[in-house]
């Protein structure tokens, strides 16, 4: 047998190769990458048009303006991207004081979150036939925000969390009264899909001790998944996903249950998931200025937040998914900086949500 052995210089290049490729594949939310990210909702936050109102009318006497609809959320095409989009500058500002484009974001923010402004927010869900827009997604990344302006320890956070807050109350409201009546969850990948909704909105009822949503959330949860078994990952993607059915459901339900209880649960669930040779290709877009064909960047992104999550949990058991959370990250990352507002107008929220969820891993 003849054992090959590389000089002493070669394998020390060999390593520093093979550790700056290590690196360079290991997604993480820097300075760097928050200043680039930062871009993209400061672009749209104040940016009319285009936009998808999703309204329903009444008569010509709603035909308005996307500004004076909304006015703190018309920019970013629609209404939840928008909301997100705002989520996301309240936390860079929160989490970067070093943010090269903080004082212009701080601008956005005064000008967009008045009192004024949420009050006619609040106004449009009272108008014939609009109590239930955006339910549930638009409604969980409200609480998001929320949420993020109650963590944040600035009296810009005051501010702004006392002028959202009957926006905010009104969310909540909103969920108490639709999930008792909703017999059935909602398993599609896109807005409506339920453990979703219910996931960020269990996040807020923990951050802010509204004990009495997160207990309705949680009874809800235990109602519709507690008996889930064999999700057809395989069944995933639909051409338009941009939520797993399968993980959105598993980072709920590893949110509401006991530790045990969980890792019970979710080897009936997704007993796949537990093998250490598990593997999940990212999805792959074939036209990004296809608004919808580019949900799947998005897929990406809250699928690895959804393994990093339970990855962070349990370590031992799902420790490897990280590894499949960074690939799939690492497949869209680098594409939603771009020209293309069809991706641009909301894609940034996904992807810092998965790399904050990816911290401390």
């Amino acid at each position: 047998m003849v054992i090959f052995r590389l000089p002493t210089v070669l394998l020390a290049i060999a390593l520093s190769i093979w550790s700056l490729s290590s690196q360079a594949s290991t997604p993480a939310l820097t300075l760097e990458e928050a200043n680039r990210l930062a871009s993209l909702p400061l672009k749209c936050t104040q940016v009319e048009y285009p936009n998808k109102l999703n309204q329903v009318l009444d008569s010509d006497e709603y035909l308005k303006s996307p500004k004076a609809l909304h006015p703190a959320f018309y920019g970013c095409f629609d209404w939840h991207s928008s909301v997100h989009g705002h989520w996301m500058m309240v936390n860079l500002l929160r989490n970067f004081p070093d943010l090269a484009d903080r004082e212009a974001i701080n601008k956005v923010l005064q000008t967009n979150l008045t009192a004024e402004n949420i009050a006619t927010e609040v106004a449009f869900f009272a108008t014939p036939g609009n109590k239930n827009y955006e339910r549930t997604y638009g409604w969980a990344w409200l609480l998001t925000l929320a949420a993020e302006l109650h963590s944040w320890d600035d009296p810009l956070a005051r501010k702004l969390e006392q002028n959202l807050q009957p926006l905010t109350e009104l969310m909540v409201s909103k969920y108490e009264t639709f999930l008792p009546k909703l017999i059935y969850p909602i398993r599609t990948g896109e807005h409506p899909n339920t453990a979703f909704g219910l996931s960020m909105a269990y996040d807020f009822a923990l951050v802010t001790a509204d004990n009495a949503l997160a207990e309705l959330i949680r009874s809800r949860a235990l109602h519709w998944y507690l008996n889930d078994k064999q999700c057809p990952l395989s069944w995933e993607p639909n051409g338009f996903d941009f939520l797993s059915p399968c993980f959105e459901e598993l980072n709920l339900m590893r949110k509401v249950l006991a530790a045990e209880q969980f890792k019970n649960w979710a080897g009936d669930f997704m007993p796949e998931l537990s093998n250490q040779t598990f593997t999940l290709e990212p999805a792959r877009v074939s036209d990004r200025t296809d608004g919808k064909l580019v949900h799947l960047d998005g897929l990406n992104f809250s699928r690895a937040w959804s393994l990093y999550g339970v990855a962070k949990a349990f370590p031992v058991e799902y420790g490897h998914l990280r590894e499949i959370g960074d690939a799939h990250v690492n497949a869209a990352l680098p594409t939603i900086v771009d020209n293309h507002y069809e991706g641009t107008h909301w894609l940034g929220s996904f992807a810092m949500y998965a790399l904050l969820s990816r911290e401390g891993l």
